[in-house]
Order: C-alpha cells, then sequence, then structure tokens
C-alpha cells in the first residue's frame, strides 16, 4: 500500500466558511482515516470484506450519528460536521461510509425523530459507540424506485405483531445486530419496527459476487413469521414519508461524501501528473492533462459550495427533499466523472489497487444508483420545478 499523501483541495477557500469546530471535527476524521481506513482498504476491497475492526474508530471519530443529541449518546453536532465527516470517511473508501452513513441516516435518525423514549435509551446509546451496528430495510426485490409498492407486511396478533417478507440490498445487513425494517399494516399503512437479530424467522443472508463496494457488507432481509413486540413498533410517523425522511439526510451524507471520492481521485491524478515523465517531461505539462485537472477542480469546487449551502439549510431547518436530491445526483456525477477521468490519466496503473480510483469509480456505480437513482432524482428537480410528477 503506498502512503496516505492526500491534500484536500480548497481552490475557493471554503475552510473560512468553516467553524473552529467544524475543522477540528473534520481534521480528525481525515487524520483517523489515514492511519486506520488506508493502509488496509485496498486488501479488504480485494477480498471483498467488511474491516469490522475500524467499528469502534468510526464511533469515536463521530461517524454514528453526530447529531445525535449528547443524552442519547451522539456527539450533538451540526449538519456542516456529519458531512465533513462523512466526506473524510468516502475519502477513504464508499464502502465504510455507507456503513458509517446507514447508522447515521438510517438506523439512528428514525429511532431519535419517530422512536419513543424507551425506544431511544434503549438503542442509541450503543449505536452511538458501535456496541450495537443497524441496517435500514426498504428496498425489496420488485420495489426500489417505487416503494411505496412493498410487499412486506406485518398482521396484528394481540400481545405481538407477524412479520412476513423480504428486503434486498442492504448494508450491514450480514452483521447487524438490528434492522429498522419498513412494512404495511394489515390497512396497508407503511410503519417503521424495529427487528432484532436472534428473532425468530429473521436471516441476512449476505449477497456475493459484488464488483462494487467490495469492502461493505451488503445482504438481504428475509422475515419468515417473525414475531416482533409491540414496543418494537416507531410510533411517531408512519407512512411512506416517515422512510423518506431518513433517506432525505443519508443523501445529504451521501452529498458530502462524494466528494471526499472525487478529491482521493483528483488528488492522487494531479500527483502522479507532475510525477509521470513522458517525451521527456511530466504528464502535467501537456494540455490535455491540465484539461481534465482543470475541470475536476472546477466541479469539485462547485460541488463543495453547493453542499457547504445546503449544511446551512439543513442547520436552518429550511432544505427541502428537492434541494437534496439535487445535490446528491450532482455530486455523485461529478465524483463519477472525475473518477473515470483520473483512472485514464493514471493509464494502466490506473486500474491496479495500488492508487485508489479504480476502487472509487467501481464503488460510485453503487453510489449513483443507491437511496435514489440519477434518473429518479432528476425528474424530483423536474417535478419540483415545474409541478408536474412524471414518474410513470
Amino acid at each position: 500500500m503506498r502512503p496516505d499523501l492526500f491534500q484536500s483541495p480548497d481552490y475557493y477557500l471554503l475552510d473560512e466558511l468553516l467553524s473552529d469546530e467544524h475543522k477540528m471535527v473534520r481534521d480528525a476524521a481525515r487524520a483517523w482515516v489515514k492511519k486506520e481506513v488506508s493502509p488496509i482498504i485496498e486488501e479488504y476491497a480485494q477480498r471483498a470484506e467488511f474491516p469490522k475492526q475500524i467499528v469502534k474508530g468510526l464511533g469515536e471519530i463521530g461517524g454514528f450519528g453526530p447529531y445525535i443529541p449528547v443524552e442519547y449518546g451522539g456527539a450533538g453536532l451540526d449538519q456542516i460536521s456529519y458531512g465533513l465527516i462523512m466526506q473524510e470517511i468516502e475519502r477513504g473508501d464508499s464502502g465504510v461510509r455507507s456503513t458509517s452513513s446507514v447508522q447515521s441516516s438510517l438506523v439512528m435518525y428514525p429511532i431519535w425523530k419517530y422512536g419513543n423514549e424507551e425506544q431511544r435509551m434503549k438503542y442509541l446509546p450503543k449505536l452511538a459507540t458501535g456496541e450495537f451496528i443497524g441496517c435500514f430495510g426498504l428496498t425489496e426485490p420488485d420495489y426500489g424506485s417505487n416503494p411505496g409498492g412493498m410487499v412486506t407486511n406485518f398482521k396484528d396478533m394481540g400481545d405481538h405483531y407477524l412479520l412476513n417478507g423480504a428486503k434486498m440490498w442492504i448494508s450491514n445487513a450480514p452483521f447487524a445486530d438490528i434492522a429498522i425494517v419498513w412494512a404495511k399494516n394489515e390497512e396497508g399503512r407503511i410503519h417503521g419496527l424495529i427487528v432484532e437479530r436472534g428473532m425468530e424467522g429473521f436471516s441476512t443472508p449476505e449477497t456475493h459476487n459484488k464488483w462494487s463496494l467490495r469492502a461493505s457488507a451488503t445482504g438481504e432481509l428475509i422475515f419468515d413469521n417473525v414475531k416482533v413486540p409491540k414496543e418494537n413498533l416507531l410510533p411517531n410517523k408512519s407512512g411512506l414519508g416517515a422512510p423518506l425522511g431518513c433517506l432525505d439526510s443519508a443523501r445529504y451524507g451521501i452529498a458530502w461524501g462524494a466528494i471526499g471520492a472525487a478529491m482521493d481521485c483528483y488528488d492522487t491524478a494531479l500527483r502522479y501528473s507532475k510525477e509521470r515523465i513522458q517525451f521527456d517531461k511530466p504528464i502535467g505539462a501537456t494540455q490535455l492533462q491540465q484539461k481534465k485537472l482543470a475541470e475536476m477542480i472546477t466541479e469539485i469546487t462547485k460541488a463543495q459550495l453547493l453542499t457547504w449551502r445546503l449544511g446551512v439549510l439543513r442547520n436552518e431547518e429550511k432544505a427541502t427533499s428537492a434541494q437534496i436530491s439535487m445535490a446528491k445526483r450532482n455530486n455523485v456525477d461529478m465524483a463519477l466523472t472525475i473518477a473515470r477521468d483520473a483512472r485514464q490519466m493514471l493509464g494502466g496503473m490506473g486500474i491496479t489497487g495500488e492508487y485508489s480510483i479504480m476502487r472509487h469509480m467501481m464503488n460510485l456505480e453503487s453510489v449513483v444508483t443507491y437511496e435514489g437513482t440519477h434518473d429518479i432524482h432528476l425528474l424530483i428537480t423536474g417535478m419540483d420545478v415545474t409541478g408536474f410528477p412524471a414518474f410513470k
């Protein structure tokens, strides 16, 4: 593994927009990634294995629910701090960031926002430290972009609920201690249930043969007459808006995270362009390579400004779902383009595990699809500006 020489680009001096706390949080996450993630991540990606030993460290740097109030084990940080942590973790690897943001936005967030006090005190402190790992069950084999069509359901059996169905493409599923599962009741209303590992009839088979997010554990959630205690129902919100509210938080984190992947690819390509000699000069001295680098830093800078402003709006509770969709779609598309251009700049070396670029590029092929595909987010923006839904 090559040493992690990453230097973060800040072409428009965006650090001046950050508070001292923001920079402290970001720098702590960056130092941890350099020490704990970069030296091992290529090996784990090659083996298609999640490095479970980093879970405790993720908790220590605020990687799990940093905006959750202190009384529930969180750090009580703001939304920009959360975004910066996601940026630094995804600079290391999108799969590691997936574990972090699923835990934060798709497990801790709904328990905090939609759960009762007993549920918050029971689960959130352990999730914040990584003692518990959670997953989020929304996507089904036949229902992805149309989650409202889900067939997973539960029935009231008097003293418990009986849950049946299946979810797939679930990050953290193979080793999760709890799952936030979205299912329809007998009236067809969507509710969230906390399902715990060990409940009879609940299984989590792992998904293998992935070319993307190889250092992330992905699996299915299978529910075969699972008896769920009634106290495990999230009581304070139901309907499709409940899981979509969680996805707003997760998509916001992804918008920041994608910048981290893009910055790593850019930084790698920039350094390589100064070292690689062809025709008696560095390739960075040629017009075509400078064009690529100039476009990369321009797009990164635009994404940084877009996402910082979104963080301000999130802090002020003004950000709309459509604004979050725009940032998620733009930033992931930007990162994919940069990864592909950076891969070309490195030539044959760009496909090897000696550099991070090909791993980022493969990972981003999942990030551009999950939690709202590129096309669906375009349609969300289109509906927002025209008033006409065009999903079908």
